[in-house]
């Protein structure tokens, strides 16, 4: 299936003055956010396990995922990666099409003064 790539129109504010630090953090915050998410979840399994009197250590080591699990978990990543390269897809794509600060600017000057 052929999913169709979003990204947000317009420029982003930039906080850094460095090239590619704002890069650097939103992959940071993804990252971060992600973490926390599958430490939630991993801190639920264990939880819920050891109340049932289920110790996972040694099942989880001795698993072995069939071709189903591995393609949902590369879907997964395949997401998580797109999420988390997604400023760096979109500057390149800025940077495909002519795409810059300046051109915006004038589009929107342009389109004030009612020159479309």
């Amino acid at each position: 299936m052929m999913v169709m790539e979003r990204n947000a129109k317009g420029k982003r504010p930039m906080f850094y003055e460095a090239p590619g630090m704002d890069q650097a953090m939103s992959m940071i915050l993804v990252l971060a956010n992600e973490m926390m998410v599958v430490r939630d979840r991993l801190d639920t399994v264990e939880k819920v396990a050891a109340s049932k009197g289920i110790m996972l250590d040694a099942e989880i080591e001795a698993y072995e995922p069939d071709q189903a699990v591995l393609e949902a978990r590369e879907a997964r990543r395949q997401e998580f990666l797109a999420r988390l390269y997604y400023l760096a897809r979109k500057q390149a794509a800025e940077l495909q099409t002519g795409d810059s600060a300046e051109r915006y600017t004038s589009e929107l000057d342009a389109i004030a003064k009612g020159e479309e």
